[in-house]
């Protein structure tokens, strides 16, 4: 698996949380089941962020 394919699908993961976060407060759901998916969604960032910077270490090498 290429470095460029690893950042895309955390990014993605990261927008997929987000938006099933959102759609779940916009339609009234369970408060929470969006507490548990806004927590998901910051862990994914920083995971996102950390291959993100290991890419741009190992390319820099």
């Amino acid at each position: 698996m290429s470095s460029n394919t690893l950042v895309l699908l955390a990014c993605l993961a990261v927008v997929f949380v987000l938006f099933f976060g959102l759609a779940n407060m916009m339609r009234g759901g369970s408060a929470n089941l969006s507490q548990k998916l806004m927590r998901l969604r910051v862990l994914l960032q920083f995971v996102a962020i950390v291959i993100i910077m290991g890419v741009v270490w190992w390319r820099s090498a």
